[in-house]
């Protein structure tokens, strides 16, 4: 007996209601940009600048005397957090302190580093710096330009290569479903105020990636079923080729969770925010794939004239059962 997923030969109907998908999106999209514009991102080290340190102790981290014992340095806007981590023994206190910038220097020097670290031990003895990561100001808005161009370029070209090997609905719904996807990761990073740095960024262009393979598998089966059911609705098409491929999606979706999830549970505190971005990101593709790409191809309407079969339409595996 074979574990499914998805039931066999599903018939569920996908469009019945376009509008009502499309609008909550779009209006997640906006609840996604307002939060953008008016909260902003918690913006890491990598993209401010500044220091973070790393420091581990034996003794109950109390933030409010780690703040006070850095107070005489005059270091400027400084962050304390503790990390919590199921990893972590008993006795084992890891926080994160982030300094930001200093006026005139790319980073804080070892001379104060050692004096940051002289001071903590008066509140806790046996502290230890773990790890020290510095970023120059010059260098983290280089890093913010750089990544917005990678994201833009990767859309930009998932455009390029959908209208060539498709038509240009298939091209606009792909590349919809990709903002969509981006835009909403984005959101929830600027709504949680997760700490966001080069990481997410290559999580971000990783659920590209991940999205559209999505995408591509229902287009395939899109296309093909346009030429085999010639005058069937393109609805009743979109909705046929979903279903076939769904069982495929689904299995894809729930083994990629179940990874993701391993890590954000046992990975530790260092990856956490890319393997949440990750977690998010695979949902939202995996919705977009079905409901905003295929809804925004259902509007846009495609051509039915082709008079030749495509050999290489479909895909293989697109039936496997889960």
């Amino acid at each position: 007996m074979r574990l499914r997923l998805v039931p066999q030969d599903t018939k569920w109907d996908f469009f019945s209601r376009p509008t009502l998908w499309l609008g909550i999106s779009g209006a997640l999209m906006v609840a996604a940009l307002v939060s953008f514009f008016v909260q902003g991102l918690n913006f890491g080290i990598d993209f401010r600048g500044g220091t973070t340190i790393r420091t581990e102790s034996t003794q109950a981290v109390v933030i409010s005397e780690y703040r006070d014992a850095l107070v005489p340095l005059e270091l400027g806007d400084i962050s304390i957090t503790e990390v919590f981590d199921p990893t972590f023994e008993e006795d084992q206190h890891v926080t994160m302190i982030r300094i930001q910038a200093q006026e005139g220097t790319e980073s804080v020097t070892s001379d104060v580093i050692e004096r940051i670290e002289a001071q903590l031990q008066t509140v806790a003895p046996d502290i230890s710096f773990v790890s020290v990561e510095s970023v120059g100001p010059k260098v983290s808005g280089e890093l913010i330009k750089t990544a917005a161009i990678a994201v833009v370029l990767a859309i930009g070209a998932v455009l390029v290569y959908i209208w060539l090997r498709f038509e240009w609905q298939f091209a606009l719904g792909a590349v919809a479903a990709l903002v969509h996807d981006v835009v909403l990761t984005i959101g929830v990073f600027s709504e949680l105020q997760i700490r966001f740095d080069l990481a997410i960024i290559a999580a971000l262009l990783t659920i590209v990636g991940y999205s559209l393979n999505d995408t591509v598998v229902v287009f395939d089966r899109v296309r093909e079923n346009l030429r085999k059911f010639k005058k069937l609705e393109l609805k009743e098409v979109l909705n046929l080729s979903i279903n076939e491929t769904l069982s495929r999606t689904v299995m894809t979706s729930v083994t990629t969770l179940l990874a993701l999830i391993s890590l954000f549970v046992l990975g530790g505190d260092v990856i956490r925010g890319f393997v949440f971005a990750m977690i998010w990101g695979v949902i939202v593709g995996t919705y977009s794939s079905i409901f905003i790409a295929s809804a925004v191809l259902l509007k846009l309407g495609v051509k039915r004239d082709w008079s030749k079969p495509d050999n290489t339409a479909g895909n293989q595996f697109a039936n496997i059962d889960a």
